[in-house]
Protein backbone atom coordinates (compact mmCIF):
# COMPACT_ATOMS: atom_id res chain seq x y z
CA UNK A 1 0.00 0.00 0.00
CA UNK A 2 3.08 2.34 -0.17
CA UNK A 3 4.12 4.74 -3.63
CA UNK A 4 6.99 7.02 -3.46
CA UNK A 5 4.44 9.92 -4.98
CA UNK A 6 4.94 13.16 -2.33
CA UNK A 7 4.21 16.62 -3.38
CA UNK A 8 7.23 18.37 -1.20
CA UNK A 9 9.98 17.71 0.71
CA UNK A 10 12.72 19.81 3.13
CA UNK A 11 16.03 20.70 1.78
CA UNK A 12 18.84 21.57 3.98
CA UNK A 13 19.61 21.56 7.59
CA UNK A 14 16.59 22.35 9.51
CA UNK A 15 15.45 25.13 10.56
CA UNK A 16 17.44 26.38 7.88
CA UNK A 17 16.91 25.59 4.34
CA UNK A 18 13.75 25.22 1.84
CA UNK A 19 10.45 23.64 1.68
CA UNK A 20 10.80 22.35 -1.85
CA UNK A 21 7.62 21.64 -3.45
CA UNK A 22 6.94 19.57 -7.07
CA UNK A 23 5.80 21.58 -9.38
CA UNK A 24 2.42 19.98 -10.45
CA UNK A 25 1.80 22.73 -13.18
CA UNK A 26 4.81 20.78 -15.41
CA UNK A 27 3.66 17.08 -14.62
CA UNK A 28 3.59 14.62 -16.74
CA UNK A 29 6.45 16.92 -19.33
CA UNK A 30 8.74 17.59 -15.97
CA UNK A 31 9.17 16.63 -12.65
CA UNK A 32 10.99 20.15 -11.15
CA UNK A 33 11.19 20.88 -7.22
CA UNK A 34 10.68 24.35 -6.55
CA UNK A 35 12.32 26.04 -3.31
CA UNK A 36 10.23 27.87 -1.25
CA UNK A 37 12.67 29.24 1.00
CA UNK A 38 9.86 32.22 2.78
CA UNK A 39 6.77 32.55 3.51
CA UNK A 40 5.82 34.71 1.07
CA UNK A 41 7.26 32.19 -1.56
CA UNK A 42 4.98 29.56 -0.17
CA UNK A 43 1.82 31.27 -0.17
CA UNK A 44 2.50 32.53 -3.85
CA UNK A 45 3.20 28.76 -4.83
CA UNK A 46 -0.18 27.67 -2.99
CA UNK A 47 -2.11 30.32 -5.36
CA UNK A 48 -0.22 29.64 -8.74
CA UNK A 49 -1.41 25.93 -8.30
CA UNK A 50 2.88 24.64 -7.72
CA UNK A 51 0.44 22.72 -4.87
CA UNK A 52 -3.03 21.40 -4.96
CA UNK A 53 -4.71 18.84 -3.35
CA UNK A 54 -6.60 20.11 -0.16
CA UNK A 55 -4.57 17.94 2.32
CA UNK A 56 -1.07 19.06 0.25
CA UNK A 57 -2.42 22.84 0.40
CA UNK A 58 -3.18 22.67 4.26
CA UNK A 59 0.18 20.88 5.32
CA UNK A 60 2.22 23.23 2.60
CA UNK A 61 0.79 26.46 4.52
CA UNK A 62 1.92 24.63 8.24
CA UNK A 63 5.49 24.97 6.73
CA UNK A 64 4.70 28.24 5.69
CA UNK A 65 4.02 29.38 8.91
CA UNK A 66 7.13 27.17 10.65
CA UNK A 67 9.06 29.35 7.89
CA UNK A 68 7.45 32.42 8.69
CA UNK A 69 8.60 32.01 12.57
CA UNK A 70 11.62 31.64 11.65
CA UNK A 71 11.88 34.43 10.11
CA UNK A 72 10.95 36.58 12.69
CA UNK A 73 7.47 37.64 10.96
CA UNK A 74 4.42 38.69 13.13
CA UNK A 75 2.14 35.85 13.39
CA UNK A 76 -0.70 37.29 11.95
CA UNK A 77 1.13 38.44 9.13
CA UNK A 78 2.04 35.68 7.97
CA UNK A 79 -1.11 33.70 8.34
CA UNK A 80 -3.48 36.01 6.91
CA UNK A 81 -0.80 36.10 3.63
CA UNK A 82 -1.48 31.90 3.99
CA UNK A 83 -4.86 31.99 4.43
CA UNK A 84 -5.50 35.02 1.21
CA UNK A 85 -4.32 31.99 -1.16
CA UNK A 86 -7.50 29.92 -1.95
CA UNK A 87 -10.62 30.27 -0.28
CA UNK A 88 -12.48 26.48 -0.97
CA UNK A 89 -9.82 24.13 0.56
CA UNK A 90 -10.57 24.04 4.39
CA UNK A 91 -8.04 22.12 5.04
CA UNK A 92 -5.66 25.43 4.89
CA UNK A 93 -7.58 27.21 7.17
CA UNK A 94 -8.05 23.92 9.64
CA UNK A 95 -4.04 24.22 9.62
CA UNK A 96 -3.62 28.31 9.82
CA UNK A 97 -6.10 27.67 12.83
CA UNK A 98 -3.81 25.14 14.42
CA UNK A 99 -0.65 26.64 13.93
CA UNK A 100 -1.89 30.02 15.20
CA UNK A 101 -3.11 27.95 18.26
CA UNK A 102 0.16 26.36 18.63
CA UNK A 103 2.22 29.56 17.50
CA UNK A 104 0.10 31.59 20.79
CA UNK A 105 0.61 28.47 23.08
CA UNK A 106 4.21 28.42 22.41
CA UNK A 107 4.98 32.09 22.76
CA UNK A 108 2.87 32.24 26.16
CA UNK A 109 4.87 29.30 27.37
CA UNK A 110 8.31 30.65 26.23
CA UNK A 111 8.94 26.78 24.25
CA UNK A 112 11.46 27.26 21.24
CA UNK A 113 8.90 29.00 18.60
CA UNK A 114 10.85 27.79 15.83
CA UNK A 115 11.49 23.94 16.58
CA UNK A 116 7.85 23.97 18.30
CA UNK A 117 6.27 24.79 14.96
CA UNK A 118 7.92 22.92 12.59
CA UNK A 119 7.42 20.19 15.32
CA UNK A 120 3.56 21.10 14.64
CA UNK A 121 3.99 21.12 10.37
CA UNK A 122 5.69 17.56 10.69
CA UNK A 123 2.68 16.27 12.93
CA UNK A 124 0.24 17.66 10.05
CA UNK A 125 2.01 15.72 7.88
CA UNK A 126 2.28 12.93 9.10
CA UNK A 127 -0.53 12.41 10.54
CA UNK A 128 -2.63 13.00 7.27
CA UNK A 129 -0.30 10.00 5.84
CA UNK A 130 -2.02 8.02 8.98
CA UNK A 131 -5.33 9.21 7.72
CA UNK A 132 -4.84 8.15 4.12
CA UNK A 133 -4.22 4.56 4.68
CA UNK A 134 -6.40 4.48 7.44
CA UNK A 135 -9.71 5.68 4.44
CA UNK A 136 -7.14 3.68 1.75
CA UNK A 137 -8.37 0.27 3.68
CA UNK A 138 -12.12 1.49 4.99
CA UNK A 139 -12.95 2.19 1.43
CA UNK A 140 -11.40 -0.91 -0.54
CA UNK A 141 -14.35 -2.77 1.75
CA UNK A 142 -16.84 -1.03 -0.57
CA UNK A 143 -15.67 -1.74 -3.15
CA UNK A 144 -16.52 -5.59 -5.20
CA UNK A 145 -13.81 -7.68 -6.79
CA UNK A 146 -12.87 -6.58 -10.39
CA UNK A 147 -14.29 -3.33 -9.61
CA UNK A 148 -14.36 -0.69 -12.27
CA UNK A 149 -14.02 2.23 -11.05
CA UNK A 150 -13.78 5.93 -12.11
CA UNK A 151 -12.59 9.18 -10.60
CA UNK A 152 -12.18 12.61 -10.99
CA UNK A 153 -9.26 15.33 -10.62
CA UNK A 154 -5.99 14.09 -8.69
CA UNK A 155 -6.99 12.83 -5.11
CA UNK A 156 -3.41 10.53 -4.85
CA UNK A 157 -0.08 11.22 -3.62
CA UNK A 158 0.27 14.85 -5.16
CA UNK A 159 -2.59 16.12 -3.74
CA UNK A 160 -1.61 14.79 0.27
CA UNK A 161 0.81 14.17 2.50
CA UNK A 162 2.15 11.22 -0.17
CA UNK A 163 -0.76 8.51 -0.42
CA UNK A 164 -4.00 9.79 -1.44
CA UNK A 165 -7.73 9.85 -0.40
CA UNK A 166 -10.08 8.77 -3.33
CA UNK A 167 -6.73 7.16 -5.40
CA UNK A 168 -5.43 6.24 -2.05
CA UNK A 169 -8.81 3.62 -1.56
CA UNK A 170 -8.12 2.88 -5.28
CA UNK A 171 -4.19 2.41 -4.27
CA UNK A 172 -5.62 -0.28 -1.24
CA UNK A 173 -7.74 -1.96 -3.53
CA UNK A 174 -5.44 -2.90 -5.94
CA UNK A 175 -3.10 -3.78 -3.15
CA UNK A 176 -5.84 -6.50 -2.51
CA UNK A 177 -6.36 -7.52 -5.80
CA UNK A 178 -9.54 -6.04 -6.05
CA UNK A 179 -9.42 -3.50 -8.45
CA UNK A 180 -9.77 -4.29 -11.97
CA UNK A 181 -9.19 -0.75 -13.56
CA UNK A 182 -9.30 2.98 -13.39
CA UNK A 183 -11.16 4.93 -15.56
CA UNK A 184 -9.54 8.41 -14.80
CA UNK A 185 -11.52 12.06 -15.74
CA UNK A 186 -8.86 14.24 -17.54
CA UNK A 187 -10.86 17.12 -15.66
CA UNK A 188 -10.65 20.21 -17.60
CA UNK A 189 -9.70 22.32 -17.53
CA UNK A 190 -6.93 22.34 -15.67
CA UNK A 191 -6.16 18.28 -16.72
CA UNK A 192 -5.02 17.49 -13.28
CA UNK A 193 -6.66 13.28 -13.86
CA UNK A 194 -4.59 13.39 -17.64
CA UNK A 195 -1.45 15.28 -16.02
CA UNK A 196 -1.56 13.91 -12.44
CA UNK A 197 -4.05 10.81 -11.85
CA UNK A 198 -2.49 9.02 -14.55
CA UNK A 199 0.92 9.84 -14.03
CA UNK A 200 0.72 8.30 -9.99
CA UNK A 201 -1.10 5.54 -11.91
CA UNK A 202 1.37 4.54 -14.28
CA UNK A 203 3.96 5.17 -11.17
CA UNK A 204 2.25 2.44 -9.02
CA UNK A 205 1.41 0.22 -11.38
CA UNK A 206 -2.75 0.64 -11.53
CA UNK A 207 -4.26 -0.61 -15.05
CA UNK A 208 -5.69 2.70 -15.84
CA UNK A 209 -7.49 4.26 -19.14
CA UNK A 210 -7.77 7.83 -19.68
CA UNK A 211 -11.44 9.22 -20.71
CA UNK A 212 -12.38 12.70 -21.42
CA UNK A 213 -14.88 14.20 -19.03
CA UNK A 214 -17.78 13.74 -21.73
CA UNK A 215 -17.38 10.52 -22.46
CA UNK A 216 -17.94 9.32 -18.67
CA UNK A 217 -21.66 9.18 -19.44
CA UNK A 218 -21.00 6.49 -22.48
CA UNK A 219 -18.93 3.86 -20.54
CA UNK A 220 -21.73 4.35 -17.35
CA UNK A 221 -24.19 3.61 -20.09
CA UNK A 222 -22.36 0.21 -21.11
CA UNK A 223 -22.11 -0.94 -17.98
CA UNK A 224 -17.95 -0.48 -17.87
CA UNK A 225 -17.85 1.60 -14.72
CA UNK A 226 -19.13 -0.23 -11.40
CA UNK A 227 -18.24 3.17 -8.96
CA UNK A 228 -17.21 6.43 -8.92
CA UNK A 229 -14.83 7.94 -5.83
CA UNK A 230 -14.07 11.19 -5.59
CA UNK A 231 -11.96 13.24 -2.63
CA UNK A 232 -13.73 16.84 -1.55
CA UNK A 233 -12.21 20.20 -0.98
CA UNK A 234 -14.58 21.18 1.71
CA UNK A 235 -17.67 18.87 3.25
CA UNK A 236 -20.78 20.79 5.16
CA UNK A 237 -22.69 19.12 8.01
CA UNK A 238 -25.37 17.54 5.91
CA UNK A 239 -22.76 16.27 3.10
CA UNK A 240 -22.68 18.90 0.82
CA UNK A 241 -19.61 17.79 -0.74
CA UNK A 242 -17.36 20.73 -2.71
CA UNK A 243 -14.89 18.97 -5.33
CA UNK A 244 -13.20 19.89 -8.20
CA UNK A 245 -15.37 21.26 -11.00
CA UNK A 246 -17.53 18.36 -13.18
CA UNK A 247 -18.14 16.05 -9.50
CA UNK A 248 -21.85 16.80 -9.54
CA UNK A 249 -22.26 15.80 -12.93
CA UNK A 250 -20.79 12.62 -12.11
CA UNK A 251 -23.40 12.23 -9.44
CA UNK A 252 -25.90 12.92 -11.44
CA UNK A 253 -24.95 10.08 -13.91
CA UNK A 254 -24.46 7.76 -10.96
CA UNK A 255 -28.13 8.52 -9.86
CA UNK A 256 -29.13 7.76 -13.04
CA UNK A 257 -27.47 4.59 -13.93
CA UNK A 258 -27.19 3.11 -10.59
CA UNK A 259 -23.84 3.15 -9.91
CA UNK A 260 -22.20 4.20 -6.10
CA UNK A 261 -20.86 7.83 -6.07
CA UNK A 262 -18.33 7.76 -2.90
CA UNK A 263 -16.25 10.48 -1.71
CA UNK A 264 -12.79 9.35 0.57
CA UNK A 265 -11.64 13.12 2.63
CA UNK A 266 -9.88 12.89 5.91
CA UNK A 267 -12.16 14.48 8.75
CA UNK A 268 -9.94 17.33 8.19
CA UNK A 269 -11.95 18.47 4.99
CA UNK A 270 -15.24 18.35 7.50
CA UNK A 271 -16.58 21.90 7.97
CA UNK A 272 -19.32 21.61 10.78
CA UNK A 273 -20.18 25.53 9.68
CA UNK A 274 -22.05 24.61 6.63
CA UNK A 275 -25.20 23.31 6.61
CA UNK A 276 -26.06 24.46 2.95
CA UNK A 277 -24.17 24.06 -0.28
CA UNK A 278 -24.63 27.56 -1.18
CA UNK A 279 -22.41 28.68 2.08
CA UNK A 280 -19.01 27.41 0.26
CA UNK A 281 -17.42 29.67 -1.36
CA UNK A 282 -16.26 28.83 -5.22
CA UNK A 283 -13.11 30.13 -6.11
CA UNK A 284 -13.26 31.59 -9.80
CA UNK A 285 -9.93 31.12 -11.59
CA UNK A 286 -8.20 32.77 -14.56
CA UNK A 287 -9.97 32.71 -17.85
CA UNK A 288 -6.58 31.54 -19.27
CA UNK A 289 -6.29 28.28 -17.71
CA UNK A 290 -10.13 28.04 -19.85
CA UNK A 291 -8.72 29.62 -23.05
CA UNK A 292 -4.72 28.02 -23.47
CA UNK A 293 -3.42 24.91 -22.63
CA UNK A 294 0.27 25.37 -21.46
CA UNK A 295 0.26 28.32 -23.09
CA UNK A 296 -1.12 27.74 -26.27
CA UNK A 297 -4.49 29.46 -26.89
CA UNK A 298 -7.21 26.91 -28.15
CA UNK A 299 -10.32 29.60 -27.84
CA UNK A 300 -10.31 32.88 -30.19
CA UNK A 301 -9.47 36.30 -28.43
CA UNK A 302 -12.45 37.85 -27.03
CA UNK A 303 -14.59 35.54 -26.26
CA UNK A 304 -16.35 35.41 -22.76
CA UNK A 305 -15.56 32.46 -19.79
CA UNK A 306 -16.81 31.45 -16.85
CA UNK A 307 -14.06 29.09 -14.56
CA UNK A 308 -15.73 28.44 -11.70
CA UNK A 309 -12.75 26.06 -9.85
CA UNK A 310 -15.31 23.86 -7.96
CA UNK A 311 -19.25 22.62 -7.87
CA UNK A 312 -21.02 21.32 -4.70
CA UNK A 313 -22.71 17.97 -5.05
CA UNK A 314 -25.84 17.41 -2.54
CA UNK A 315 -25.82 14.76 -0.22
CA UNK A 316 -28.97 13.13 -1.92
CA UNK A 317 -26.24 11.57 -5.02
CA UNK A 318 -24.09 10.62 -2.44
CA UNK A 319 -23.40 7.09 -1.54
CA UNK A 320 -21.40 7.08 1.30
CA UNK A 321 -18.22 9.47 2.66
CA UNK A 322 -15.02 7.29 3.30
CA UNK A 323 -13.23 8.54 6.32
CA UNK A 324 -10.22 7.92 8.37
CA UNK A 325 -12.76 7.25 11.25
CA UNK A 326 -14.98 5.07 9.41
CA UNK A 327 -17.75 4.89 6.23
CA UNK A 328 -20.66 7.42 6.97
CA UNK A 329 -23.74 7.03 5.50
CA UNK A 330 -27.01 9.56 5.26
CA UNK A 331 -27.76 10.73 6.96
CA UNK A 332 -25.00 12.73 6.86
CA UNK A 333 -25.74 15.16 10.06
CA UNK A 334 -25.23 12.40 12.14
CA UNK A 335 -22.42 10.37 10.64
CA UNK A 336 -20.54 13.24 10.08
CA UNK A 337 -21.13 14.79 13.32
CA UNK A 338 -19.86 11.43 15.01
CA UNK A 339 -16.79 11.04 12.82
CA UNK A 340 -15.85 14.66 14.01
CA UNK A 341 -16.74 13.09 17.91
CA UNK A 342 -13.48 11.85 19.38
CA UNK A 343 -13.41 8.41 20.66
Amino acid sequence: MQTNVTPLRWSGARPEGALELIDQRLIPIEETWIPCATYEEVAQAITDMVVRGAPAIGITAAYGAAIGARDGHPREVVLARLADTRPTAVNLFWAISRMRARWERAEADGEDLVATLFAEADAIRDEDLAANLAMGRAGAELLEQGARVLTHCNTGGLATAGYGTALGVLRAAHAEGKLAKVWIDETRPYLQGARLTAWECLADGLEATLITDSMAAHFMQRGEVDAVIVGADRIGANGHVANKIGTYGLAVLCAHHGIPFYVAAPTTTLDPEITEGHQIPIEQRSASEVTTVRGQRIAPEGIDVAHPAFDVTPPELVTAIVTERGVARPPYGASLAAALTPS
